[in-house]
């Protein structure tokens, strides 16, 4: 059974979306939602979400999941607002309870904000199976961008998040709390035990300098022989050597702080003050 995949871009934060759905019984999945948000007046709004949900109306299809493969660093998610408007159970992969902890401690959410993971649905294990529909699909772990990162194998399909960008790109950061470029690289050589013919669907697309296309969709033969950081031959001590080196020169993500707070949460939005205003906080001289 394939499935139908439909890619959704957000240009603003270079985000792939998915919706994922089995043709037989039109149940979907919808993959690593954006919010849209205005950093210099604090506004959030929902275009991005509304595209997929008139897509997911349209189509006539129903949501039995809300995937997110990490907490995203780079957006804000939309999965608490798709949640509302189309129900379906909000899932991500178990050690979502580590960053939950870290970034706690880094905000100073208080005791009202819960580190074990209860703002999601489902906290999938590694090699956990579930259904998307009559559709056969697999979290599998593979940390090192975070520590809870997973990819959703979906039939034929690899949904990677950050840990892989097209191979002319690369691969994820791993400066992040909880990151570790050791253990991207042992994650990445799980990925390339799949078959060479799994279709690699990614989370961002920044297009590497002379490619004047983007594009969403690679496969593993093809990481596997040319992605510009961990090709065949690559050893893991010159993996961690390039990615430490590279990390060390790159400036924190536009979104970080937002896009954390919010993503811990599943995608709500902090509780409201007692002014009836809700609040993102910046830490100073922390990061």
């Amino acid at each position: 059974m394939s499935a139908r995949i439909e890619a959704f871009f957000d240009p603003d934060t270079f985000t792939y979306s998915y919706v994922v759905s089995d043709p037989q019984t039109r149940q979907c999945a919808v993959i690593d939602s954006v919010l849209d948000y205005d950093a210099a007046s604090g506004r959030t709004s929902h275009q991005a979400a509304d595209r997929i949900i008139d897509y997911i109306r349209t189509h006539e299809l129903q949501v039995q999941w809300l995937l997110e493969t990490h907490v995203h660093a780079d957006h804000l998610s939309a999965a608490h607002y798709l949640k509302l408007h189309l129900g379906g159970r909000l899932a991500i992969g178990e050690r979502i309870t580590e960053v939950q902890r870290t970034f706690a401690e880094l905000f100073n959410a208080g005791a009202d904000f819960a580190t074990d993971g209860r703002q999601f649905d489902q906290l999938f294990r590694d090699g956990e199976r579930f259904q998307i529909g009559n559709l056969d699909a697999q979290a599998l772990h593979t940390p090192g961008h975070t520590p809870a990162c997973l990819t959703y194998l979906i039939g034929d399909a690899a949904f990677v998040g950050d840990t892989l960008f097209m191979p002319d790109y690369g691969t994820a950061r791993c400066d992040f709390p909880g990151g570790d470029a050791r253990t991207l690289y042992r994650s990445i050589q799980k990925l390339f035990a799949l078959p060479d013919s799994t279709r690699v669907f990614l989370c961002h697309d920044y297009k590497a300098p002379g490619r004047e296309t983007f594009f969403h969709e690679t496969s593993i033969g093809a990481e596997r022989v040319h992605n510009v950081h961990i090709h065949a031959g690559i050893t893991e001590e010159e993996f961690v050597t390039m990615r430490t080196a590279r990390d060390a020169t790159l400036g924190l993500p536009a979104l970080i702080l937002p896009s954390v707070q919010i993503n811990m949460r599943g995608g709500e939005l902090p509780p409201a003050e007692s002014n009836g205003t809700r609040y993102l906080k910046i830490p100073l001289d922390r990061l």
